[in-house]
């Protein structure tokens, strides 16, 4: 089965966290994400180049536990979709792009925290149960040749 893969950002949070709601009901998280950018110099060095900032916006589940964990200037990493937009205000078309992120968490990379480990109500996603082949035993047959 091949691997299915998904955009994501790396980067830090640039902008307080904003926990909103849509006329659904459904929880919306919006943010900047700034994303720092690096050019390899011949010497082997590198040279922080400019800070690029990017709209990032998570809906329901992801957009409530992102808004009660993550703090302006945390290193995160979002699995997500880019989505262009546009729209007209005062007879001015603006367009733009927004990263809708379906996943978002902490950079392990970039963050230090500890790890709550206590017991959960089963969530039923364990893996299969894999039971590993069992080697067979020399059989005590006689080969005959031809």
């Amino acid at each position: 089965m091949a691997i299915r893969t998904h955009q994501s950002i790396s980067g830090f949070v640039a902008s307080d966290p904003q926990l909103s709601y849509t006329d659904r009901g459904d929880a919306r998280l919006y943010m900047k994400v700034g994303i720092e950018h690096y050019r390899k110099e011949p010497d082997n060095t590198f040279t922080q180049l400019e800070t690029t900032f990017h709209d990032l916006i998570a809906y329901r589940g992801a957009a409530e536990q992102g808004a009660e964990r993550l703090a302006k200037g945390d290193n995160i990493i979002a699995d997500g979709r880019v989505r262009d937009y546009s729209y007209e205000r005062g007879g001015q078309r603006y367009e733009g792009e927004e990263f809708i992120a379906t996943r978002i968490g902490h950079d392990l990379a970039r963050t230090r925290y500890e790890v709550d480990r206590t017991e959960r109500a089963a969530s039923g996603r364990d893996a299969a149960a894999f039971t590993a082949p069992q080697p067979t035993a020399p059989s005590n047959a006689t080969a005959i040749g031809m």
